[in-house]
């Protein structure tokens, strides 16, 4: 996270609410960016990916890259998806070819919990913390103000 970087907070009440957030934090990006997303299973993560990807006028479909490990896309900027959830270790995160990627694009991390030792200082935090079926409650720390 940036040093004195501002939180936001949003509720969101569907997909389609977390998707408009995300969209609005894209239109704020500069393409080397590095967010690294926490939340637990379906929280909304890859829904949030979807919009960022969108704002950034991606029409690929956005998927979880579980089993890739890394999706790439094109549009505005490269964006880069990365799932996180077996990534255990340094030697695993370098196999995945994670570092290769930095300032070449936007990274975005699911599952960073797995690898926050690794992130470099400067990068966006996503947080999505599930309130109820629908609810979200996302914050988003180290961006400028969307």
């Amino acid at each position: 996270m940036k040093r004195g970087s501002i939180l936001q907070k949003f509720i969101t009440n569907s997909p389609e609410e977390t998707e408009a957030v995300a969209e609005r934090l894209a239109a704020v990006l500069g393409g080397t960016e590095i967010i690294a997303m926490f939340g637990g299973l379906g929280a909304g993560k890859t829904a949030f990916t979807r919009g960022l990807a969108r704002g950034l006028g991606i029409n690929d479909g956005v998927s979880s890259p579980t089993f890739a490990l890394v999706h790439e896309y094109s549009g505005k900027f490269p964006v880069y998806h990365f799932d996180m959830y077996r990534v255990t270790s340094w030697d695993d995160l370098y196999t995945t070819g994670f570092f290769d990627y930095m300032d070449n694009g936007i990274m975005v991390i699911e599952w960073s919990e797995n690898i926050e030792a690794f992130l470099p200082e400067e990068h966006i935090t996503v947080t999505i913390k599930s309130l109820s079926d629908n609810e979200r409650e996302i914050t988003i720390e180290g961006a400028k103000k969307i």
